[in-house]
């Protein structure tokens, strides 16, 4: 099981779709989907090296405050977790410690730091050294990503799995 954590609007289930259903998102093609509501289900097989196939259980959480006691229950089954947040918006990297202790507890899980909206450039807040820099802080590596333009997607949840 992977679990895409991080404050809400940084755009964990944009690129939970872009990875699950290809760039687009599926049949509503590249629609800003609404707020997620609870916890949502993906799921993709991959291959992983040299010969195998895993198939991975994509967890996508609500970041509002109100459904963190629906999403702490998901996190002791979590084999992995993407620790997302939006690089134009720096109070979500600054709450990306907060995500972590949270999710690590007793049996921390494998993690992956992922900065979004990379494409958003003009608006970046958080620079690429400032989030290497807590990612190496923390233990795990670090990725910039765009569900939009299909930047690094694949790449972040490679890091995860391996």
């Amino acid at each position: 099981r992977v679990i895409v954590l991080g404050d809400a609007a940084v755009g964990k289930s944009s690129l939970l779709r872009c990875f699950a259903e290809g760039p687009g998102g599926g049949p509503g093609g590249a629609a800003t989907p609404g707020p997620t509501v609870g916890v949502e289900f993906y799921s993709r097989t991959v291959l992983m090296p040299p010969t195998g196939k895993a198939k991975l259980q994509l967890w996508d959480t609500a970041g509002q405050e109100r459904f963190r006691s629906i999403t702490r229950s998901f996190y002791r089954s979590a084999a992995g977790v993407l620790l997302v947040f939006d690089l134009t918006n720096r109070a979500s990297f600054e709450h990306v410690p907060e995500w972590y202790r949270e999710a690590a507890g007793d049996r921390p899980p494998a993690f992956v730091l992922v900065g979004h909206k990379c494409d958003l450039a003009a608006e970046r807040a958080v620079s690429a050294e400032e989030a290497g820099h807590l990612a190496a802080t923390l233990g795990m590596a670090f990725v910039e990503t765009s569900a939009r333009s299909n930047l690094n997607v694949e790449l972040a949840f490679q890091m995860l799995v391996g």
